[in-house]
């Protein structure tokens, strides 16, 4: 049988949803900066404050355990410098899309996080809303994507 630690498994969850949610936030920002004076750039940027503030509450939930906050994306960096570079080779629809999949994971890193048995009460109610905001930045990236 598994032994259930919540303080031990929660603040590598939380590490590893920030480094999401910086990832996030640090692509929306890239889009943004091409999407100067379009139409769907009010959008992007609530969907960028989303993420932004996401930052804010996943760290200021880690100061409640010891170890090193991450500051950085990681791995996850990557995506967020290659979504530009996608949007300049195939267009701004390759560009949405690839924003839409990374909502598309977060919310399945949000989901496993409210099935893990390991992980804290506290840092559960954050996914579930978290959660929400990702559902909800798909149909707006869908309009934008499939916009007449």
């Amino acid at each position: 049988m598994r032994n259930h630690d919540p303080a031990a498994a929660t603040p590598e969850t939380l590490k590893h949803l920030l480094r999401g949610e910086i990832s996030a936030a640090h692509t929306y920002e890239k889009a943004l900066e091409r999407v100067n004076g379009c139409p769907e750039r009010a959008r992007l940027r609530q969907i960028f404050a989303d993420h932004s503030q996401a930052v804010g509450l996943l760290r200021d939930m880690l100061l409640r355990y010891p170890g090193e906050m991450p500051t950085t994306s990681g791995a996850w960096g990557s995506f967020a410098d290659a979504t530009p570079a996608t949007a300049n080779v195939l267009g701004d629809a390759a560009a949405l899309r690839a924003l839409k999949e990374g909502e598309e994971h977060g919310i399945r890193e949000y989901q496993r996080v409210l099935h893990d048995p390991d992980v804290a009460e506290d840092a559960k109610a954050m996914s579930r809303s978290l959660l929400e905001r990702c559902l909800s930045h798909v149909p707006v990236l869908d309009a934008l994507l499939y916009r007449p």
